[in-house]
């Protein structure tokens, strides 16, 4: 998949980084410099980390028994969490293009097979969190 951003001036690669960084060096201090996507980056990066343990649950009751949310690789559970921010608390952005974003992303992380698995969980937890019946609860 071809982006349009390079790794480093691409919002998701480094709202990815800014997380992983947080969650995994929690003295790390966040900062976020001028881009032209800050204001967008800084609202996903925290509220993914405020709202952890909601996202992680939303996560393990929508997936069941599929999978083991703290078994995925250290980068994966990042991805997930910031894409299940997304999905709950950005309805104006369409499921299909959070989910080609992260996985455009992605590929500065994940080696090709992994990112198709990625695409299966995003895809499936996406059409759980926005189909008509779930009830979105959280502001």
């Amino acid at each position: 998949m071809k982006t349009h951003f390079s790794p480093k001036n691409n919002p998701r690669v480094i709202i990815i980084q800014k997380l992983y960084g947080k969650f995994f060096n929690e003295e790390e201090d966040l900062s976020f410099p001028k881009h032209r996507f800050k204001r967008f980056i800084k609202d996903v990066v925290l509220g993914s980390i405020e709202r952890n343990e909601l996202i992680i649950d939303e996560l393990e009751s929508k997936l069941g028994n599929e999978l083991n949310f703290k078994n995925l690789d250290k980068v994966f559970q990042i991805i997930l969490t910031a894409a299940t921010y997304e999905f709950l608390y950005k309805p104006n952005l369409s499921l299909n293009i959070i989910i080609k974003e992260y996985l455009n992303s992605s590929n500065f992380f994940l080696e090709n097979s992994q990112t198709k698995y990625l695409n299966a969980i995003l895809d499936n937890i996406g059409k759980k969190l926005r189909s008509k019946n779930a009830r979105i609860w959280f502001n």
